[in-house]
């Protein structure tokens, strides 16, 4: 029964936390109060289902007068004294209202620890997903060790590519027209990364391979998310098309992608802003209906 206690109160602080990024030292303080108050009534013989909807009659009543005196933060100061107060600091506060200004409500804030000894507020306007370049040769900064592609097309598939072949005849279409190309692929190996990584080397192309997001069905979606930000069309057997279909009509743009070794962001995507828009408000609808924590979790970092 301690194990069940525990893992109740443990899912109680969990709902909270997903449902309002904080408050669960509080959630867990009043289900510790609401479990003794209950058991000391249950054993002096009252009745549980009548103490149940006692319980919920008082919640209707406590969170209608809680909603009746709070203050919607409704401003930037406002968001920055919350906070300072949360983080006791008011120049961290001021950085959280800040992004939060900068992002908007469909933004994503994360903090990292840095790497120099000043506190950055650093804002991507884009799409960012945890997958790296495939070879370091491909990196543009040998001292930041990053590779920078200017308007680049970008190719989206959930075929491994190894045969150059299958892709020689696009890489010839990109090549005539100067830009660099993103290749996001499930991999690529074989002769296809040396071929790649060798004309990058000679100054013949500029490209950049990296492998697909995610996993499964997840990684399908994911690269869907790409495809609509950018404006591309997923090479992907579900729409019967095969790598040798693959056209400059297929390829996706962006005004800038940057990839690391461990991420890749795609800046200000070349998609239609209407059906970016009701990708996002799709996602939201299943954030809204998912039981499972996992999925939660991963809709919510698309």
């Amino acid at each position: 029964f301690e194990n069940m206690g525990a893992k109740l109160v443990s899912e109680v602080a969990s709902k909270t936390n997903d449902i309002a990024g904080d408050g669960t030292t509080t959630a867990t303080v009043l289900t510790q109060a609401i479990v003794r108050e209950g058991l000391k009534n249950v054993t002096a013989g009252a009745n549980p289902i009548g103490i149940r909807r006692g319980i919920e009659t008082a919640v209707k009543v406590a969170v209608d007068e809680l909603k009746s005196i709070a203050r919607p933060v409704a401003n930037k100061e406002a968001i920055a004294q919350v906070a300072a107060v949360s983080s006791r600091s008011e120049k961290v506060g001021e950085y959280i209202s800040e992004a939060m200004e900068k992002v908007g409500n469909d933004g994503v804030i994360t903090i990292e620890e840095s790497r120099g000894m000043e506190t950055e507020l650093d804002v991507v306007e884009g799409m960012q997903f945890d997958r790296g370049y495939l070879s370091q040769y491909m990196v543009t900064d040998n001292e930041k060790m990053v590779a920078d592609l200017e308007n680049p097309y970008i190719l989206i598939t959930d075929k491994k590519i190894s045969n150059i072949q299958d892709i020689l005849p696009l890489l010839e279409e990109v090549l005539k027209t100067s830009r660099p190309l993103l290749i996001i692929a499930d991999d690529v190996d074989g002769e296809a990364l040396p071929t790649l990584v060798l004309n990058k080397i000679r100054g013949t192309f500029n490209v950049v391979a990296v492998k697909a997001p995610g996993f499964g069905d997840r990684r399908k979606a994911m690269l869907e998310d790409i495809a609509i930000l950018t404006g591309a069309t997923v090479i992907t057997e579900d729409l019967g098309l095969e790598l040798k279909d693959a056209n400059m009509a297929a390829l996706g743009q962006a005004a800038k992608v940057t990839v690391d070794k461990d991420s890749t962001v795609l800046v200000e995507g070349a998609g239609d802003a209407d059906a970016i828009a009701n990708r996002v408000n799709v996602i939201k609808s299943q954030l809204v209906s998912t039981t499972s924590e996992f999925d939660r979790e991963k809709l919510q970092e698309r």
